[in-house]
């Protein structure tokens, strides 16, 4: 693949991620993610222990909870009438990995090619 190709590749990527970037990119949603963390993925925790654990207001916790879940990040397991939120680490985080090991190629390859 050439470079201009690899680029372009890169430039769609950025583009996949782009939601998942503004996602992460906040402080109170990465404090959220951490917490998230914590618990087993599938068990998941509800608004109320994220709240507790975070010490931000339950409208809070929910506003950039609806954030992360529009990007993908997290996803919900309802049972009965209560919401448990989890990371979603096999989908929309896996685009980031993509990115990341895409530009470390692209660099990798361009400067080798300007050490011959």
């Amino acid at each position: 693949m050439n470079k201009h190709d690899q680029l372009n590749m890169i430039k769609k990527d950025f583009i996949n991620c782009k939601k998942v970037l503004s996602a992460i990119g906040d402080e109170t949603r990465q404090s959220i993610l951490l917490v998230c963390m914590e618990t087993d993925c599938q068990t998941g925790l509800r608004v109320g222990e994220i709240t507790a654990k975070t010490h931000l207001s339950r409208p809070a916790v929910s506003h950039h909870l609806k954030v992360l879940r529009d990007a993908g990040v997290i996803l919900m397991r309802k049972e009965g009438t209560k919401n448990f939120y989890y990371i979603n680490v096999r989908t929309k985080l896996g685009l980031l990995k993509t990115l990341v090991s895409n530009i470390e190629t692209f660099m990798q390859n361009y400067h080798r090619s300007n050490e011959i």
